[in-house]
């Protein structure tokens, strides 16, 4: 069998992995130059501390919210906070009338706005826009050059709708005072109002709701496509419509496709302000709509947050904030720090034991699967805010043992291949064809359960989820390309391709079998399996034979065992 295209695979393998980890280290390096991040992994609230936010509810017409409002409310804000990637959070009611929310860090002005808005998200269209700002009284139109309606309206994008009062308010409103008053206003949803978009720096007069926010299904912010699907390297919001939603839609785009200028464009409001006022291109039935526009990453995403979280159906106030002390603290995570290095030492031992020097493959391993997790969990840090719990710490322990019943696994396929005769190179290269179906099933069967446990649970809960799944997709990459190829570079060397007896492929121990053969799978204590457990076991059932007393030779011989040897001992024995 040549071995050319093993060792030159392996050698690929190990340079991939390199690569993997000089590019990972250079970035985190680059963040901490940047002073956009630091070496070490964010902690949650129950590890570092954190910001604590009472909010007060504020119900339309000042009635008191139900405990029904406040538990949906509690949901979607936590959907709000998790959206805006500020993970551990704690979201809860607290005596029936205030909703608590305590995170980790001092929050940005875009996650406070997220906490606050309320469900008021609403589609209207444009019937004209003017100046951001107040209309200087010296320049106010005449009375008499007021728009007034002639007719009931047609449809909301009908301008007689514009009353002289309407008209006045419009020219009056101050965009820039106004800013962050908009959720103190209850608008009628059958009437028009004005607003403003701050990111335009435009005002509107907005005719009746024609498509309210809680139909909306999903919104994500990507990368635009063309219309032969290669990217154009613009950020776009992708929209999408639950199905009452994408008949009242395709009804306002059959209508605004053909309206004139600014009548052309549907605003989206929420909390009373315009968060964008798209332009109509077609008529969309499919319920599918894209937002397109001078958009970055970072204000693609936040509109698609807002779209995507706009229904909560009370909105809140602010009543106190504070600071919060860590709940665990320092002394927590220290002791669950020293129980994962517990666990890695005991691995190690039993490992130099089973598999004498072929057992620090199995350190190194884990040593090279602990580097690559801390840092991703510093870069998923720094890139979606997420952070360490003691829940995600016990994912990290429990993973040691995972990992290391890989390797366990593949180094007993490969003691299998030798007890068939095969040389050192062949069985690493048979053994692994079979080992590594069992490693993926196993990994696939621990991957399945973290997103399960993570998509069903809430709070810490999602922390052990998430670096349980983390850890077991390190485990493939580190078994991929450094314990396999690892093993193709050592069966070329001398030392363990002729199994020296350190090497822990010595061929007096291949008939050994260990009490722990990886995958759950544990050594059979049959009297015939301990018969065929090599020489010294074979010596051993040897003498114990020689120590039986006849009645115990006669007894095996009545259950079918094979004393002929005993027979003759008898025999001699009579005679004498």
């Amino acid at each position: 069998m040549s071995t050319t295209g093993p060792i030159k695979q392996a050698r690929k393998s190990l340079l991939w992995l390199g690569v993997i980890f000089l590019v990972s280290a250079l970035v985190l390096i680059g963040g901490v130059i940047g002073k956009q991040t630091t070496f070490a992994p964010k902690l949650a609230l129950d590890l570092e501390g954190g910001t604590q936010m009472i909010l007060a509810p504020r119900v339309a017409g000042g009635a008191a919210a139900t405990q029904e409002q406040l538990d949906q409310a509690v949901e979607i804000i936590r959907q709000r906070v998790d959206g805006s990637g500020v993970s551990e959070a704690e979201i809860t009611t607290q005596s029936g009338r205030n909703v608590v929310v305590s995170m980790p860090g001092v929050p940005d002005a875009r996650t406070r706005q997220l906490i606050q808005a309320s469900a008021n998200m609403e589609f209207r269209p444009v019937i004209i826009d003017g100046a951001y700002t107040a209309t200087p009284k010296d320049q106010l139109t005449p009375e008499a050059e007021i728009p007034k309606p002639t007719e009931a309206p047609k449809n909301a994008s009908d301008t007689n709708w514009i009353t002289p009062e309407l008209y006045k308010e419009f020219e009056a409103f101050d965009c820039p005072s106004e800013e962050g008053k908009g959720a103190d206003t209850v608008h009628d949803p059958a009437k028009p109002m004005v607003s403003c978009d701050p990111s335009m720096g435009a005002k509107y007069i907005l005719g009746p709701v024609e498509v309210p926010g809680a139909n909306i299904a999903d919104a994500s912010a990507t990368m635009g496509r063309s219309q032969q699907g290669a990217v154009t390297g613009q950020w776009v919001v992708n929209l999408v419509f639950n199905d009452e939603g994408k008949k009242q839609f395709a009804t306002v785009t059959q209508r605004l496709v053909g309206m004139p200028g600014v009548q052309n464009q549907f605003a989206i409001v929420l909390d009373g302000t315009v968060i964008s006022a798209p332009r109509t291109n077609s008529v969309i039935g499919d319920g599918r709509a894209e937002i397109s526009g001078n958009f970055t990453e970072e204000s693609a995403k936040a509109l698609a947050d807002q779209l995507k979280f706009g229904a909560l159906p009370i909105s809140f106030e602010i009543q106190s904030e504070q600071q919060i002390s860590a709940t665990l603290g320092a002394d927590q995570l220290k002791s669950g720090l020293i129980a994962g290095l517990i666990g890695l030492i005991l691995v190690g031992i039993y490992s130099i034991f089973q598999y004498r020097l072929l057992g620090i493959v199995t350190i190194v391993s884990l040593l090279a699967s602990g580097v690559l997790t801390y840092l991703a969990l510093v870069l998923l840090g720094w890139s979606m805010n997420y952070r360490l719990s003691l829940a995600g710490v016990a994912g990290l322990i429990v993973a040691i043992g995972l990992i290391a019943d890989s390797f366990i696994v593949y180094f007993e396929r490969i003691r299998d291949e030798l007890r068939d005769g095969r040389p050192l190179a062949s069985a690493v290269e048979m053994g692994w064809k079979r080992a590594k179906r069992t490693i993926l099933a196993a990994k696939a069967v621990n991957i399945l359960a973290a997103v399960v446990l993570y998509v069903v649970a809430v709070g810490n809960v999602r922390g052990f989820a998430f670096t349980l799944g983390l850890t077991a997709i390190i485990d493939i990459i580190i078994v991929y390309l450094f314990t396999h190829p690892i093993m193709q570079l050592l069966a070329k060397t001398k030392f363990f391709g002729e199994g020296h007896r350190f090497s822990g492929l010595d061929p007096s121990l291949l008939g050994v079998k260990p009490l722990y053969q990886g995958a759950g799978k544990v050594r059979s204590f049959s009297p015939e399996a301990d018969v065929a457990r090599g020489k010294k076991n074979a010596s051993a059932a040897k003498e114990a034979e020689r120590r039986q007393t006849i009645a115990e030779r006669r007894q095996s011989a009545a259950q079918g065992v094979d004393t002929k040897h005993d027979d003759s001992v008898d025999k001699d024995s009579s005679n004498g």
